[in-house]
């Protein structure tokens, strides 16, 4: 962990992170660890045969929204053999499902996590790191066979997870909550349903998320939102203009997101038009993890002028479009950073 947050400082890098090497993992690479973490961290989960990697629910009488499993995605749907061939990785463990009442059990985790990152970071002589941790909506995309609805589901992942972000804010850390789920539901709902709808459903993972975060400094949260980072076609990734408002009602300080790669980087022009709340930044992401090609850094400043012209320099702290490690080599990993290091200084702002 102390050579990690070195190096990352050694880069130039100055908001840094624990790389998630505390996030439990079964394999060197694990790509699902950001999420499977936290497996291991609440009672009232269990394996069931149904879950919500290979079963889907049966459509409900009043047509509400429900999350398909993951093998039945629209994009995985489309790019049938393309995904048959793909080699995703292994992961921690299969997803369990929700079997009994979901508690918070991380505390020792959690704690080590803290720990860790704090010695690392006075090693290095840098300011507070932050940690991740997931939000409600993404806790929520396992099977449900306990609470009598989808939004009990949600609720009360929300509040388990609140001490998982409590014990982080309340040592002083900075508390980043992953959300790819508010994007990425999306492609999980079969048939697509109409925006008006995926907003409503999305909403009521916002007002958990914010329930969870409540009385905590904004200052000291920042949000990402990503469309998922598996290296897929995403042609079913829904529009960002749809959700960038629904993100800025997290009670978050920053807001982190993907605007770097090919399927994305065009919509930066949505903050030609949509407002960024006074005291807010954004994070957006200006090199990537679904190309193994190094951004120039002249390019990295390039796209942080776009935001730095609509919001101010002041206002962007830039940033990766998703957690790099396990989808390209650890090399290519820290030759981006170093990237979006010159590009920043290129363009003047923080990174």
């Amino acid at each position: 962990m102390t050579s990690i947050v070195h190096r990352q400082v050694d880069a130039g890098i100055t908001q840094v992170g624990d790389g998630e090497f505390g996030k439990a993992s079964a394999e060197p690479v694990d790509f699902g660890a950001w999420w499977s973490y936290s497996f291991s961290r609440f009672s009232g989960l269990s394996r069931t045969q149904s879950n919500a990697w290979n079963s889907s629910p049966a459509p409900r009488a009043d047509g509400a929204l429900q999350l398909t499993s993951f093998r039945e995605r629209r994009d995985r749907q489309r790019f049938a053999d393309f995904y048959s061939e793909l080699n995703t990785g292994r992961i921690a463990s299969i997803a369990p499902s929700v079997t009994g009442r979901v508690s918070y059990t991380g505390h020792t985790q959690v704690a080590s996590d803290i720990a860790n990152l704090q010695a690392a970071t006075d090693a290095a002589g840098t300011g507070s790191g932050f940690l991740t941790s997931v939000a409600p909506g993404v806790a929520a995309r396992l099977s449900n066979h306990f609470y009598e609805s989808d939004e009990a589901h949600v609720w009360a992942w929300a509040e388990a997870l609140r001490e998982e972000y409590r014990a982080i804010i309340d040592a002083g850390l900075i508390l980043q909550i992953d959300d790819p789920s508010m994007a990425e539901n999306w492609d999980a709902i079969n048939p697509e349903p109409t925006v008006e709808a995926y907003v409503a459903f999305t909403r009521v993972r916002v007002d958990a998320l914010n329930w969870a975060l409540r009385g905590l400094p904004e200052d000291r949260i920042r949000f990402h939102l990503c469309w998922g980072s598996w290296h897929g076609p995403h042609t079913t990734d829904l529009e960002f203009r749809h959700i960038a408002e629904l993100m800025l009602q997290v009670n978050a300080g920053a807001y982190s997101f993907e605007a770097g790669n090919p399927r994305h980087e065009h919509e930066w022009r949505i903050w030609e038009d949509l407002t960024l709340p006074d005291e807010k930044l954004l994070l957006p992401g200006v090199v990537g993890h679904s190309s193994p090609v190094v951004e120039h850094p002249e390019l990295v400043a390039e796209r942080i002028t776009r935001f730095a012209s609509l919001v101010g320099s002041d206002r962007v702290i830039a940033s990766t479009d998703c957690g790099l490690g396990g989808r390209i080599h650890a090399d290519i990993a820290w030759a981006k950073l170093e990237a979006l290091v010159e590009g920043s200084r290129l363009a003047h702002v923080h990174r």
